[in-house]
């Protein structure tokens, strides 16, 4: 939505139709968006964004509030599906870590609402990215910083009591690296060759890999089992050397049957969310950023592109 030349909320729902796109992640209770999805039969995740975090989580009326005005007030005309409580918060470092003390506070406050009002189905929860992971390689060894756990623990206690999935936004920023560093097939799922070697299991792609090393890392807790969903994974389309076009259709294209099959270690279909619809103009921060869209803001296809398996 960080656009100005973006169509409209029932534009965008009807564009979502046509295209046969049965799910949505909305980064902030947007009312004239949540008006579009009434009756639309499109699955939402609904997130809370890290601006709100701090009210919610010192205010109970105020988690009330937000869970009247934003799902109550819609559900069940809008499928609300999950609520993602703050977004890429890491409780060390990066630019979300003052958001950190209210993200489990936050979620508590919201989790009870829903309960209270019976809405069981909804399940609360947050989204991460992989900053945390301390170890990666090989995927089957992955672990989470010794500095995050205390931050990390009691969300994961948390997801285990509430049978709720753990969301992680999956990226390589292949376009910022060191030439070399990660081969470019093998980030964009067209290597044919199992380049990483992990006892029985063979890896050809980034995704599985980091996939993969994030499960090990849940396990390695031993707190409870925790499924993971991919709230974001995507590859932009220019704003640097290797986003282009063509490696942008080539990550989205073949990302779609990957996660369908799942990954070595758990070879079951991983629900995943594509990032992005549209490019964003007024998005900031790195040229990339605004450049995310499988479509331009006009519907126009970028490149060749299909929903489905």
């Amino acid at each position: 939505m960080l656009g100005n030349n973006l169509p409209s909320a029932r534009e965008v729902v009807d564009f979502y139709k046509a295209n046969n796109v049965k799910r949505m992640r909305l980064h902030d209770p947007n009312q004239e968006a949540l008006e579009a999805l009434r009756d639309s039969g499109i699955d939402l995740m609904l997130s809370v964004p890290n601006t709100d975090l701090h009210q919610l989580a010192t205010s109970a009326d105020d988690a009330r509030q937000w869970v009247e005005n934003s799902v109550s007030k819609f559900y069940p005309s809008v499928n609300i599906k999950y609520i993602a409580v703050g977004n890429e918060v890491n409780a060390v470092d990066g630019a979300n870590r003052q958001y950190a003390p209210h993200v489990l506070p936050t979620i508590q406050n919201v989790y009870r609402v829903i309960r209270a009002r019976g809405l069981h189905e909804i399940k609360v929860s947050t989204s991460i990215d992989m900053t945390s992971i301390k170890n990666s390689y090989p995927p089957s060894q992955g672990s989470f910083r010794d500095e995050v756990r205390s931050y990390f623990d009691p969300i994961i206690g948390y997801l285990v009591l509430a049978k709720a999935p753990l969301f992680a936004n999956l990226y390589f920023a292949y376009s910022r690296s060191r030439p070399g560093d990660i081969p470019l097939n093998y980030a964009s799922f067209t290597e044919p060759s199992m380049l990483v070697q992990d006892g029985s299991r063979g890896y050809r792609n980034l995704f599985d890999a980091m996939l993969e090393s994030l499960h090990a890392a849940l396990d390695g807790t031993s707190i409870g089992p925790v499924k993971v969903v991919v709230s974001e994974s995507g590859w932009p389309s220019a704003g640097a050397e290797h986003a282009t076009e063509d490696n942008a259709r080539t990550y989205q294209q073949n990302l779609i049957p990957r996660v369908n099959r799942g990954t070595p270690m758990r070879p079951e279909p991983v629900e995943t969310y594509l990032f992005a619809m549209f490019d964003e103009n007024k998005k900031v921060g790195q040229e990339t950023e605004r450049h995310f869209g499988l479509f331009y803001p006009n519907k126009q296809n970028k490149y060749p592109f299909v929903f489905g398996a």
